[in-house]
């Protein structure tokens, strides 16, 4: 017979602790330490050994998190370099010619967001793309303030809440809910065309309705950048590496698909692309420099790297211990017939509570938008997986739509549409304020989440 212990009521009381301090936009780092110590000290009844812990569970997320951290940190090494030498532009060139109207300034700057978000991340490809295409869309008459939210609901929202090609989301929500990376990547593609269709259109419809209305205007905000400025390369070896480093990662793609590669190896097929593409652009537009200057760039991307990881970390390590992580960071002290704590509660609630579909699908919407009101849409996704576990186990089913959904609802939320102080970087290089920003995301993005959750009911 399944034994709920001591070690599994206060597991779910820090849960309910960390869902709480979310609430109240409270960092929960912290919670998450003093719940590794206490588990530890239940655990073991030693103090030393459950300061132990703490360290050991930081050292095991940063081991399970660090190919995200560093393909993370490569990337944006890259893109400074591609920013650098002007590479950048001459990628985005092509499209230029495509934006005549503000309908087709929409939908290209968004779906090119998109595409380059899932390769560089969202925040490198606002630098990427945001200064070239936002004054060419605002001069085929879209309102600065319609090119932000583009950029928002494709690249911060769709792009990164998929996170199909590094996987980073994915890794850590997989992690939470003890299951692959692929099941979670799997689930995830028919929500994310249904959450990216519904949003992207929703927003559309409003945008046009409002510039038929008045209340958004084209405002020549947005000084275009000197597309000319001076290169350490010639114009020559620009178009020629915007022309090979889309093909290179077209690439990795058709390898993946032909070897079957996915998690590690499919992060380890970019992160190592992306770094031979950064040494070699280095090497025409550094020469001699370039030793110098590949390190430089290593460790700007990895400053940024563990900028956005370092809050994860203390809480991707708390949601460890639900899983096998336990027997790793604390030791075998959990009862003999347990299976981890997760799925022991998660047996518990299918005897106790009538758990369904539509309960189980609002529960991880609801508990993903949560984590999501800390603004960083990255920070809480580990609980979202830890939840969809106890659902999934107790359903029987469902585990991995379940955590694809919590995902989908924390990054929506709190990977940079919804929160303002998330959005920044985008109003920031549209010139528009972020608070206006998030809320003309809030409507399309809510009516979203609604469609979504609704849909998964049907596919649980």
């Amino acid at each position: 017979m399944l034994q709920i212990t001591a070690l599994h009521y206060i597991y779910l009381i820090f849960i309910l602790l960390v869902i709480t301090f979310m609430v109240y936009k409270k960092d929960t780092s912290l919670i998450c330490i003093i719940g590794i110590f206490v588990l530890g000290l239940v655990a073991t009844g030693s103090v030393y050994q459950s300061i132990m812990a703490v360290f050991n569970g930081l050292a095991y997320a940063i081991k399970e998190l660090l190919g995200t951290i560093l393909i993370i940190s490569i990337i944006v090494g890259m893109g400074s370099v591609l920013e650098k030498t002007g590479i950048n532009q001459e990628m985005v060139r092509p499209f230029l010619k495509l934006i005549k109207t503000p309908s087709l300034a929409y939908w290209i700057i968004g779906l090119v967001m998109m595409i380059i978000s899932w390769f560089f991340w969202p925040s490198p490809a606002v630098a990427l793309i945001g200064a070239i295409f936002a004054p060419v869309a605002i001069k085929a008459g879209l309102p600065a303030l319609a090119v932000a939210m583009a950029m928002n609901l494709f690249g911060h929202g769709i792009a990164l809440s998929s996170d199909l090609v590094i996987q980073g989301a994915p890794k850590l929500t997989a992690g939470g809910a003890g299951i692959e990376v692929a099941e979670v990547i799997r689930a995830s593609i028919p929500l994310t065309i249904v959450m990216g269709l519904v949003t992207t259109v929703t927003a559309f419809i409003l945008i046009k309705k409002d510039m038929k209305r008045e209340i958004l205007k084209v405002e020549e905000q947005i000084e275009e950048d000197n597309i000319k400025k001076e290169s350490p390369l010639s114009l020559y070896y620009r178009k020629l590496f915007a022309v090979l480093i889309p093909i290179v990662f077209a690439l990795d793609i058709v390898i993946m698909q032909a070897y079957k590669l996915q998690g590690g190896d499919a992060t380890a097929l970019i992160g190592g692309t992306a770094l031979f593409i950064l040494i070699l652009i280095l090497l025409f537009s550094s020469k001699t420099k370039a030793i110098d200057e590949v390190i430089n760039y290593l460790i700007e991307g990895l400053q940024f790297g563990f900028k956005v990881f370092g809050p994860v970390i203390p809480i991707a390590a708390f949601f460890y211990l639900g899983d096998e992580g336990f027997l790793k960071i604390i030791g075998e002290f959990l009862p003999k017939n347990s299976t981890g704590l997760v799925n022991d509660l998660g047996l518990a609630l299918s005897q106790i509570v009538p758990v369904n579909r539509v309960l189980s699908a609002a529960s991880l919407t609801t508990v993903g938008a949560i984590t999501g009101l800390d603004g960083s849409g990255f920070s809480g996704i580990s609980l979202a997986g830890t939840v969809a576990k106890i659902f999934g186990t107790a359903l029987g089913r469902g585990t991995a739509t379940l955590t694809a959904l919590g995902q989908q609802a924390a990054i929506w939320v709190g990977g940079g549409t919804l929160i303002p102080w998330a959005v920044i970087p985008v109003a920031a290089i549209c010139k528009v304020s972020p608070f206006d920003l998030a809320r003309k995301n809030l409507i399309p993005v809510v009516i979203g989440l609604v469609v979504t959750t609704i849909f998964a009911m049907f596919i649980i």
